[in-house]
């Protein structure tokens, strides 16, 4: 099967899938749109699509279509998708169901990309395919438990900042108390919605720009810390203004507004990282291959 073909069969795919779940995905974009621990959502195809275009011009993989995987892929998202409409409408709650139709959808789309272009298609382009997971809403029962942790990890980084700065701080919960202060990181300040947005950036430029999986490890679990830690900064920052130059800063527009700030900070200390990590692997990419270099050069020796 020629390119043209096999791209004109994974567009009529796709489209059947947007059809069969044009409610799911409607009403994922208005979640998207109203809901700040949604917001990614709305990066995560236009991403994937984007990379997908990347990593094919790079590989330029022959499509071979794997239809028996693609087969299976479509019964289970159609399975996926009858738990979801038809058994679930009565016994599962919406937000559940909307995340099983997403779930669906993207199945769909990744059975449709197997069954066009093939496993090997597929290898090449696993990262921006399995990306499209993100898609996928977290329902209340998943989502609240994150939300808790951030806000509990927040008040700690806060607590950190508070001590290192020599501020005497008390932590009680998500309660921190200062001299002329006392505020609690509710649920709308614990900085979900820009967290998101960090870890799908930095995902993204780690495996943009970094070859070994040691490095994309130690990216991800970073981008953990610099969520958590620059939302403790923004409550420092707050209370150390309001404290000590206007209170009006705890209501005002850096409050409401500032959480882009204090994402591009955290991702120009992510990029530091990323240049780090980087160095680390030419270094030892290069020493590597004057280790090769080396035994190709003694072994004639050896054995003559």
């Amino acid at each position: 099967m020629n390119a043209s073909s096999a791209c004109c069969r994974f567009a009529l795919l796709c489209l059947g899938g947007l059809v069969l779940w044009w409610h799911t995905i409607v009403a994922t974009v208005l979640s998207a749109l109203h809901n700040d621990a949604y917001t990614h959502l709305l990066l995560i195809l236009p991403i994937s699509v984007g990379l997908v275009l990347v990593e094919w011009r790079s590989g330029k993989p022959r499509p071979e279509p794997n239809i028996p995987i693609g087969l299976a892929l479509f019964v289970l998202a159609v399975l996926i998708g009858f738990i979801e409409g038809v058994w679930g409408r009565g016994s599962l709650a919406a937000d559940v169901r909307l995340s099983l139709g997403m779930l669906a959808v993207v199945i769909w789309w990744i059975g449709a990309f197997v069954c066009c272009f093939g496993t090997r298609a597929f290898r090449i382009c696993a990262f921006p395919l399995l990306f499209l997971f993100w898609l996928v809403p977290l329902p209340h029962f998943a989502l609240g438990p994150i939300v808790r942790s951030l806000q509990q990890s927040s008040a700690s980084a806060a607590q950190l900042l508070f001590q290192i700065a020599g501020v005497p701080v008390t932590q009680d919960g998500v309660v921190l108390s200062i001299p002329g202060l006392t505020l609690e990181v509710a649920k709308e300040c614990s900085s979900i919605r820009s967290s998101s947005m960090l870890l799908v950036t930095g995902m993204v430029l780690a495996h943009l720009l970094l070859r070994s999986a040691w490095g994309k490890t130690v990216a991800t679990l970073a981008l953990l810390v610099l969520a958590v830690g620059k939302n403790g900064l923004r409550i420092f920052t707050l209370s150390m203004l309001s404290v000590y130059v206007d209170p009006s800063y705890l209501h005002g527009r850096l409050h409401h507004n500032g959480g882009v700030l204090f994402l591009l900070f955290s991702l120009a200390c992510f990029f530091v990282l990323l240049w780090l990590i980087e160095w680390v692997e030419r270094k030892t990419t290069f020493q590597q291959a004057v280790s090769n270099v080396a035994r190709a050069v003694r072994a004639p020796e050896a054995e003559s």
